[in-house]
């Protein structure tokens, strides 16, 4: 019996300066009444790519880009 073909795994592109840094932080904390501000939704820029994240009538998040 063979074994079908693996794909490889991708490599993981190198962390940022930035991001190096940050790993040494402590995690930041936000509360979502302070990020949402009353609204139902928010965009987030992300090194240019844009995510939205949305709250739901059960108050579940849900992040989508």
């Amino acid at each position: 019996m063979t074994t079908p073909p693996t794909k490889p795994t991708p490599a993981l592109p190198p962390a940022t300066a930035a991001m190096a840094r940050r790993a040494s932080e402590p995690v930041r904390s936000i509360d979502s009444s302070q990020l949402f501000a009353g609204a139902v939704e928010v965009q987030i820029d992300h090194f240019g790519a844009v995510y939205r994240l949305k709250q739901t009538a059960l108050g579940k998040l849900i992040l989508t880009k």
